[in-house]
């Protein structure tokens, strides 16, 4: 059993505490926070294979638990650690196996398992629902690295359903029709890590406090036009130096504005960073829009749509592959860029009645 599966079985060690999302402001949480979940300076893991894959266990897990009275729960603090370690990393779409292999082979350190890309489900309109659990098993089966699925917001049996087959990670989405919108899964209540959007920081922080492990930006998926995934980042950054500069008193009024727990504002405020790490989503379709993203502060990139609509999926996976890795080299970057081929067309105006806002999704 590899070592990332004895690590969900293993109790968390009291020298590593770490800030609990639960926590209450009547209970001061502790002054650090475990490294793993805020992973603010630490090295980029290299590839999503180093991590192997935590499905064996998980699915087992699952199983037994599914068939008593609860679903078991893995900490909070070794769910953000498996999350930490894709930071770095690019985590693509994928409808079919085929596509999954070209992920891992151009560098993806995870997968997102899914029957329709972003742009698909805009264009065909309708419910869009949970994938088949055959379509993802499949997909599982023909890659080594991490595959991720995504849930309808509120839907906490598709949740279940995710875990069972033994998915990596679980992304609570507003890409899929929201199934209660009010009211967002507890995370807390599976063993598997929960990505979910986030287009400022209190929703960020509810997402946190819920039990996610990962934060991305909502952007607009399925357009191949970044600007809302700049703006979220941008409104995230915003947000937490004005949390950076404010007293006590300051924090707790700024907490009710944002809907959001004063003892995760707090912790904000003090590492100047959200407490888990926070990936770019939406729009990214080029290797320039992956390394804006990263030069901007994120720590990682999902790419929907923008691969397998553009010309040459497999040279374009590649290619934003490295630029996430060297973002902050102009030179290179050019010498990636160069060649790629057309790119997705995609939504030149999101201010058009005509385009579903689905960062609007949710609470």
């Amino acid at each position: 059993m590899s070592q990332i599966n004895q690590k969900l079985d293993a109790p968390v060690s009291s020298s590593t505490s770490s800030i609990s999302p639960n926590s209450s402001p009547s209970n001061p949480p502790p002054t650090s926070i475990n490294p793993l979940i805020l992973g603010a300076n630490s090295a980029p893991a290299t590839n999503g294979s180093q991590i192997g894959s935590t499905r064996s266990a998980t699915a087992m897990q699952s199983s037994n638990s599914i068939a008593g009275t609860s679903l078991g729960t893995g900490t909070f603090g070794v769910k953000t650690g498996l999350a930490q370690m894709l930071k770095g990393g690019v985590i693509m779409d994928v409808v079919n196996a085929e596509q999954a292999r070209i992920a891992e082979e151009a560098g993806a350190c995870a997968v997102m398992a899914l029957e329709r890309v972003p742009s698909d489900i805009r264009r065909d309109g309708g419910v869009a629902r949970m994938s088949d659990p055959a379509m993802i098993k499949e997909i599982i089966d023909a890659v080594t690295i991490p595959v991720m699925a995504k849930a309808r917001i509120g839907h906490f049996v598709e949740a279940r359903i995710l875990q069972a087959i033994g998915v990596d990670y679980i992304d609570e989405s507003e890409v899929l029709t929201p199934a209660d919108p009010e009211h967002h899964i507890n995370k807390h209540a599976f063993k598997v890590p929960f990505v979910c959007g986030a287009k400022n920081l209190g929703e960020a922080l509810r997402r946190i406090s819920e039990g996610a492990a990962m934060i991305r930006t909502k952007g607009e998926a399925g357009t191949g036009n970044v600007i809302e995934a700049v703006r979220h980042e941008r409104a995230v950054l915003a947000d937490i130096r004005r949390a950076s500069v404010m007293s006590d008193e300051e924090l707790y009024t700024f907490a009710k504005e944002l809907s959001a727990p004063y003892h995760l504002l707090k912790e904000v405020a003090r590492t100047k960073r959200l407490p888990v790490v926070n990936f770019a989503a939406g729009g990214i379709a080029t290797p320039a829009d992956a390394a804006l993203m990263m030069q901007l502060g994120c720590d990682g990139v999902f790419v929907g749509s923008g691969i397998f609509k553009s010309d040459n999926p497999a040279l374009l996976a590649k290619a934003i592959v490295q630029a996430t890795t060297h973002h902050n080299n102009p030179q290179m970057l050019a010498e990636i860029s160069t060649g790629l081929g057309p790119m997705m067309k995609g939504e030149g105006n999101l201010q058009s009645k005509d385009v579903v806002k689905m960062s609007s999704r949710g609470y």
